[in-house]
């Protein structure tokens, strides 16, 4: 136990980084307990952290996913039919990019493959909402038990969304030119070395690194504001125990934003350290990732509204039960 709590709190929480910022800036004549110097402290440990373990996620899960390029992913998920091709569906989406409008590309690749509807959906739901690097930033935050719990109802919520679509029948609802497409994916890299992967991995943790980096300082600018400027009393009431529609408000505020597992942790440290119920906190990340504005839009040109409206639906609810019953459990946890 002594170790693993060495591993949430050095490690991948790195309260060590902490002290010795807090250290630095009081040598600096910088009072860390004032607001303005609370806000800078939180702002320099959280960029740090939050890049120091982007880093290293995108090497290591990148680097797994060279393993699974769409072609190969394809030809894995058409070994499977019924509940397990959805679960094996939403088993790959954890190694996937890690935002939707990222993944959206690949359901359409998917589907125009010729793969079953709801196979695709079990993948689009399942990548941004519980890819591997949100179960590690999760276990930096909110503990290993509470990301494990986390990871598994996302993929319980994908498999059961991607069934649910499978058995209403929606592949008319798909745009005319993903149904006469052909082939639809990338043909796999042949025979890569190990230098190759490493190569790929060093080249997405440069890319992503580019494109996540502004939402990075942006979540974690918030929440410094929130850490150190909004009221406990004001949080506690609107997304505490005393409002029962405090998991529905945050889905609701979540979906109008775009960023990433990364963005959003920040905002949910600080949200958790003023007293925010924790399937509130988890419900606004999953509304976030998965439901964002952007990717809506972008998935609009893909599937017809009904469709896309069933997609909504189901993960609106999906994510609103998950937030209710982590809330329900939160005082187990």
């Amino acid at each position: 136990m002594k170790v693993w709590e060495f591993i949430q709190n050095q490690i991948l929480g790195m309260k060590w980084l902490n002290a010795a910022i807090g250290g630095g800036l009081s040598a600096l004549g910088l009072d860390t307990a004032s607001r303005w110097g609370g806000s800078f402290q939180f702002f320099l440990y959280d960029v740090i952290k939050i890049t120091v373990l982007l880093c290293f996620l995108i090497f290591g899960i990148s680097y797994i996913q060279s393993y699974f390029p769409p072609e190969r992913s394809r030809r894995i998920l058409g070994r499977f039919h019924g509940l397990w091709a959805n679960l094996i569906a939403a088993l790959l989406g954890t190694v996937t990019p890690f935002c939707s409008c990222s993944s959206i590309p690949l359901f359409i690749g998917f589907t125009s493959a010729g793969l079953p509807l709801g196979v695709t959906f079990s993948f689009l739901i399942s990548s941004p909402m519980v890819d591997l690097g949100s179960l590690v930033l999760l276990m930096s935050i909110f503990g290993a038990k509470v990301a494990v719990i986390y990871v598994i109802l996302g993929l319980v919520v994908a498999v059961i969304g991607g069934t649910l679509i499978e058995k209403l029948h929606m592949e008319n609802d798909v745009e005319e030119f993903i149904r006469r497409a052909k082939g639809g994916v990338d043909m796999e890299v042949p025979n890569r070395t190990v230098k190759d992967r490493l190569v790929y991995a060093k080249e997405q943790v440069a890319g992503t690194f580019q494109k996540v980096f502004p939402y990075i300082l942006i979540g974690v600018g918030i929440g410094a504001v929130i850490h150190n400027w909004i009221p406990e009393h004001w949080i506690q009431a609107i997304l505490g125990s005393r409002n029962p529609f405090g998991v529905i408000l945050a889905v609701i505020v979540g979906v109008p934003m775009y960023a990433d597992i990364f963005g959003t942790i920040p905002v949910a440290e600080a949200l958790l350290a003023k007293g925010a119920q924790l399937g509130t906190i988890l419900s606004f990340m999953m509304a976030v990732t998965t439901l964002s504005l952007p990717s809506i839009i972008l998935l609009r040109k893909a599937i017809k509204p009904k469709l896309l409206g069933l997609f909504i639906a189901i993960c609106t609810i999906g994510i609103v039960i998950v937030g209710y019953f982590f809330n329900a459990i939160s005082y187990l946890l």
